[in-house]
């Protein structure tokens, strides 16, 4: 397919110039936006770009991509993972929403939940569910990340050890093929780890971008996981390891 010769040389732009365009390529190769619009989103499925507003980056393993960038991204799918994890879960509950573009569209399929204590330490996440008359929302405390609304440190852990969630809602910034949950954060690593611990049921919710990136810090493994909530199957290696662990996959393609 045409993708195929063109490929090398759009990595070789990116790598060059840091970033490239749909515009850009579009003209440089002379096709149309909608053909570079596919080029690009078959090398992000493959891990060798990740897509970006308007185009597309080299991927990188040790910085996360830009908060307003990764909200765009994948939206739709974001949104079918979200319905899939809502929808398991029961009213009258507790539930620990953290970090994350997903996490925050799980949120806005809860509001029509009754009865719901919600904590988190997503500043987007509160203002989300703010909108539930019938949600309970408590908000950790901690160092502002301003990036994207987070909340991170100890007083963010120590609260979080308070309490005992009925459900926890977890993102992650990449998924090893090992089952390992991976983050750019040191910081966001501590306090996820404590979200697990306080949990009765953990779901990890997270699109299937994620299985093709690296990240240099562990949170855990999806043996910990109840459920993994996600847009598009895994690997048969990372699907063995979930049925030997007794983790549920739960995929919204098809």
């Amino acid at each position: 397919m045409a993708q195929t010769f063109r490929a090398p040389e759009i990595i070789d732009i990116a790598r060059r110039e840091g970033k490239v365009t749909v515009e850009g390529l579009a003209e440089h190769f002379g096709v149309t936006l909608q053909t570079i619009r596919r080029d690009l989103t078959e090398l992000a499925d493959t891990g060798r770009l990740e897509r970006v507003h308007g185009g597309a980056i080299l991927p990188s393993s040790t910085t996360n991509i830009g908060y307003e960038d990764r909200r765009i991204l994948n939206n739709q799918q974001k949104v079918d993972i979200a319905r899939a994890c809502a929808s398991e879960l029961p009213e009258d509950c507790s539930v620990f929403l953290n970090i994350g573009t997903t996490t925050e569209a799980v949120a806005a399929e809860l509001l029509n939940h009754r009865n719901l204590m919600s904590v988190t330490n997503n500043m987007n996440v509160a203002n989300i569910l703010a909108a539930n008359p019938n949600c309970q929302v408590i908000v950790t405390g901690g160092s502002l990340r301003r990036s994207d609304g987070g909340l991170v440190g100890s007083i963010t852990t120590d609260t979080i050890r308070k309490f005992k969630f009925d459900y926890a809602i977890i993102g992650c910034s990449a998924l090893d093929d090992d089952g390992d949950l991976l983050d750019f954060d040191i910081h966001e690593v501590g306090v996820s780890q404590a979200i697990i611990e306080q949990s009765r049921h953990v779901f990890v919710v997270t699109d299937h971008t994620k299985f093709h990136r690296s990240a240099p810090a562990r949170i855990g493994s999806l043996a910990a996981v109840d459920a993994i909530f996600t847009d598009r199957p895994v690997s048969e290696n990372l699907q063995a390891r979930c049925d030997a662990w007794g983790t549920r996959v739960i995929c919204t393609q098809g």
